[in-house]
């Protein structure tokens, strides 16, 4: 495993953690999906789930504020010595689920209507 796997896998664990322990999101769902640092080690992509996904983007602000309390923190429960900077995106995949199901279940009716005739 490369030693930006392994970052990777660090950061992961210890957002999540500091997600659910320092920040409050009242009535949202904050999770973690996937980390990615880049090569050079400068940046880190994080991208997150949230639910209800209408809460995203006041998700993603508190998120961005909270980043350097966030480094802070990562710093010293860690021996990294610098921190990539975190770039927050939000993980679209519950939206689109939602909008397939909704989908499946029309073609679900429009299936059993044709069947009742």
């Amino acid at each position: 495993m490369s030693k930006v796997d392994q970052l990777n896998e660090l950061l992961h664990r210890e957002l999540a953690s500091a997600i659910n322990k320092e920040l409050e999101f009242p009535e949202v769902f904050v999770t973690v999906t996937y980390v990615s640092c880049m090569p050079d080690l400068q940046y880190a992509k994080v991208i997150v789930s949230v639910l209800p996904d209408k809460m995203a983007g006041t998700a993603l602000k508190k998120l961005k504020a909270a980043s350097g309390r966030i480094v802070s923190g990562i710093t010293k429960r860690t021996r990294l010595r610098k921190v990539p900077r975190l770039l927050w995106e939000f993980d679209p995949t519950e939206r689109k689920a939602a909008v397939l199901e909704d989908i499946f279940l029309k073609i679900n009716e429009e299936e059993e209507e044709d069947i009742t005739f």
